[in-house]
Order: structure tokens, then sequence, then C-alpha cells
């Protein structure tokens, strides 16, 4: 009677084992479902982000700000050139998915370039609403980078890291470049 109550109890242990590694699968492959709707929702914002900086340049009057928005152009195509990888490591297509939030944002810019006066005030206006962008981006490329840690994809995990660092670079730059002069010009234009 103890030997079958020591077989029981050795059968469910075995099949606790069993059912842990099944939902650590399935946790591991709902994780990798998410960083890969992540990849392609960042990879719709970058290159949306591409078509609209030159139309923010254009609309720009400080040549700190142009300056700033167009090292950020350079800097986005890397980002999308690395994304590219990124795909290629965990073999997926390099394909974005509408990425809605920062469609919102673009077009808040958008706005604030048509509503503002040409001046300080609309670069102001530029680098809050660009801020914004890069805030959103910051928050993608910091989630993706610690998915990858987790999943132990170093490479992929090293990829995400170099451009998490740029859009923490860039939104430090365009605070300099606000904080410089265009917000205390922009408050005088406002007086």
């Amino acid at each position: 009677m103890e030997n079958s109550k020591t077989t029981s109890q050795k059968s469910t242990s075995g099949s606790d084992k069993s059912n842990f590694s099944k939902k650590a699968s399935m946790k591991s492959s709902q994780l990798m479902e998410l960083f890969e709707h992540g990849l392609k929702d960042i990879y719709w914002a970058e290159n949306a982000t591409l078509k609209a900086i030159p139309k923010m340049v254009e609309k720009s009057t400080s040549d700190d700000l142009k300056d700033a928005l167009t090292a950020h152009l350079e800097e986005t195509k890397g980002h999308i050139s690395r994304l590219d990888k990124v795909f290629g490591l965990i073999k997926i297509k390099a394909q974005g998915e509408k990425c809605v939030a920062m469609e919102g944002l673009i077009k808040e810019t958008h706005d604030i370039t048509e509503t503002c006066e040409e001046g300080s005030m609309r670069d102001a206006g530029i680098i809050a609403a660009v801020q914004k962008m890069e805030h959103y981006e910051i928050a993608t490329y910091g989630t993706l980078r610690q998915f990858a840690e987790t999943m132990d994809m170093t490479e992929v995990e090293a990829l995400l890291a170099t451009t998490l660092q740029e859009e923490k670079e860039a939104d430090l730059k365009l605070s300099d470049v606000a904080m410089d002069a265009i917000n205390v010009d922009a408050a005088e234009e406002a007086a």
C-alpha cells in the first residue's frame, strides 16, 4: 500500500514538473510575442519619424534646433538599420505594425507647426512634441531591451541598448537646445 502511495506521489511530482515546464514555455512564448509586437511597433514608429523630421526641420527657425533634428534624422536611420539586424537575428521579417501612439505624437507636432507663428514659440512647441516622441521611444526600447535580456538574447539586447542610449542622448540634446535660448526667447515673445 505504501509503495503505491509513493508511486502516486512520484507521478504527481513528475506531472507538476511537466506542467511547470509547459507553463514556463508558454510564458516564454508569450513574452516573445510581446517582444515581436513591440519590435514591429517601434519599427513603424521609427520609419514614421524618419518621414516627419524633415518637415520639423523645415518649420524650425533655430539653427541649433535644426542641427539637433538633422542629427537625430541620421541617428534614426541607424535605429532602423539596427532593428533590421534584430529582426534578422530572431528570424522574422522586418515589418512595422501601425503605432497609433507615434502617429498621434507626429500629428501633434504637425498641429503645432501649423498653428504656432514662426519663431521661438513654434520652436519650443516642436521641441516639446519631439521630446514626447523621444520619451515614447525610450520607454519602448527600454522594455524591448529588458525582454531581450530576460530571454537571453545577448546580441539583440546589445543592439537595443545602443539605440536606447542614443534616444536618451537625443532627448538631453533637445533639452539643452530648449534651455539655452529657445524657451527664454519664447517666453519673451509671449510677453
